[in-house]
C-alpha cells in the first residue's frame, strides 16, 4: 500500500515500531510476565501518539490510513487532535486470534481497545465482507465500513514475469509441482498434501515445493521422511519479496489448503497474477475472490478426500491447469485486485472525509 500510495503521487510519512524477526518472538517477550508485556504495548500507545503528534505538526497530512493492531489507540487519539479522516485497515480479529494461539493476560483490555480502534475510525477497511460483519457486531455502523480485499502489485507478480533458472530447476521432471507459499504452521493444511503425494498412486511423480519457513517446517520434513518421500518435498526458507514470482512461476498447482475464516490471504492473489492453477476451501471469504470451476477448484473445508480429488484432477489435465490459471488472469483484471486500485480507493476516501469536513 505504500509503494501504491507513493506511485500514484502522494508523500507518505511512516510511523512504525522498528522491524522484528518474524519467526521468533523477542527475548525480551520470551522472558517478560505476559501481564507487564501487555501493559507496555498499550503503553506504547502513548509513546506512538508523541511521534505521530510530532510528524503531522511538521508535515501536515491530508490523512492517516493505519493497519490495525491490539493495544493501539494512537491514531485514533490523533485523528481527533488534529481533526484528520483516518482509514484503518483491518486484517483479523487480532484480539480473538492472538487470545486463541498465543493466550492473553488482558483479553477484555486487547478487546476493549481493537473495537475502540474501529469505533472510532472514519472508516474501517477489513479484508473481506466476513470479517466485515465481525466488526459491525463490535458497533461500528455499515455505512463506515467499505471491504478492501487485499491486491497484488502487478509489476513484481504478472505472467510476463521470467522462468528464469528457477522455473527450469522445478521443472526439469515428470512430475507436477504442487507449490505453496508462506509462514509454515501445522494447521496451514501441508500434511495433508504430504499425506495424500505418500498414498496416491496418480501423484506418485508429484513433488511439493514450500516457499516460505515458520514453526511446522520440522514436522513436515520429518513427516515426509517417516512416509518415504523427503526426496519430493523441497522447503526454500525465507526468499525474498522480489525474488518470490519464479517460484510461483514453478509451480503446476498452487495450493491453499487451509484458510482463516475472515482472511483474505495475499497468496491467492500472487498466484492469480501469475496464472497459477489454483486449489482452494470452499469457503466464504475464498468464494469472494475465487469462482470454483471457473479460476480455481474449490474442495470442501476439512475434507481430505475432496482435497485429494481437486488434485488429483488438475494433475491429471494440463487443459484444465491453463484455463483456470488464464481465468484466474481475468478475474485480476476484471476486479481490479491490485495494490494501485486500493491506494486510489484510500485517497477518493481521505479527499471525500476532507470535503465533508470542511
Amino acid at each position: 500500500m505504500i509503494a501504491a500510495f507513493r506511485a500514484a503521487g502522494h508523500s507518505v510519512v511512516v510511523i512504525e515500531p522498528e522491524r522484528v524477526d518474524a519467526l521468533k518472538p523477542s527475548r525480551g517477550k520470551q522472558l517478560m510476565p505476559r501481564l507487564l508485556y501487555e501493559l507496555l504495548e498499550f503503553g506504547y500507545s502513548g509513546l506512538e501518539l508523541l511521534r505521530l503528534v510530532r510528524s503531522v505538526l511538521k508535515t501536515r497530512p491530508e490523512g492517516i490510513y493505519e493497519r490495525a493492531n491490539v493495544y493501539m489507540l494512537s491514531g485514533v487519539w490523533t485523528a481527533r487532535l488534529f481533526s484528520l479522516p483516518l482509514l484503518l485497515e483491518v486484517n483479523a480479529p487480532l484480539a480473538e486470534e492472538r487470545e486463541k494461539f498465543s493466550g492473553l493476560a488482558l483479553p477484555w483490555l486487547a478487546r476493549w481497545t481493537e473495537e475502540a480502534a474501529w469505533r472510532g475510525a472514519d472508516r474501517v477497511l477489513p479484508v473481506t465482507a466476513v470479517l466485515a460483519r465481525h466488526i459491525e457486531r463490535a458497533g461500528v455502523p455499515p455505512s463506515r465500513i467499505v471491504v478492501a480485499p487485499n491486491g497484488v502489485d502487478q509489476k513484481r507478480f504478472s505472467v510476463t514475469t521470467p522462468n528464469g533458472a528457477v522455473v527450469r530447476r522445478f521443472a526439469n521432471h515428470d512430475g507436477a509441482v504442487l507449490g505453496f507459499v508462506g509462514y509454515i504452521r501445522e494447521w496451514h493444511g501441508l500434511p495433508h498434501i504430504v499425506d495424500l503425494m505418500a498414498a496416491d498412486e496418480t501423484l506418485k511423480n508429484a513433488r511439493l515445493l514450500v516457499v516460505g519457513d515458520g514453526p511446522g517446517r520440522s514436522a513436515l520434513e520429518r513427516r515426509a521422511a517417516a512416509l518415504g518421500i523427503s526426496e519430493r518435498l523441497q522447503v526454500t526458507g525465507i526468499v525474498g519479496r522480489d525474488e518470490l514470482a519464479p517460484y510461483i512461476r514453478a509451480f503446476d498447482i498452487a495450493l491453499q489448503p487451509e484458510v482463516t475464516p475472515y482472511a483474505s490471504p495475499l497468496k491467492l492473489f500472487e498466484y492469480m497474477a501469475l496464472g497459477r492453477a489454483i486449489v482452494a476451501p470452499n469457503a466464504e471469504n475464498i468464494r469472494e475472490i475465487l469462482t470454483d470451476d471457473h479460476d480455481s477448484l474449490l474442495f470442501e473445508p476439512d475434507d481430505t478426500q475432496s482435497l485429494g480429488a481437486a488434485v488429483r484432477r488438475l494433475v491429471g489435465d494440463g487443459v484444465l491447469r491453463q484455463r483456470l490459471g488464464a481465468a484466474a488472469v481475468a478475474t485480476i483484471a476484471a476486479r481490479d485486485l491490485t495494490w494501485r486500485h486500493n491506494a486510489e480507493s484510500a485517497a477518493r476516501l481521505i479527499d471525500e472525509l476532507r470535503g465533508k469536513a470542511r
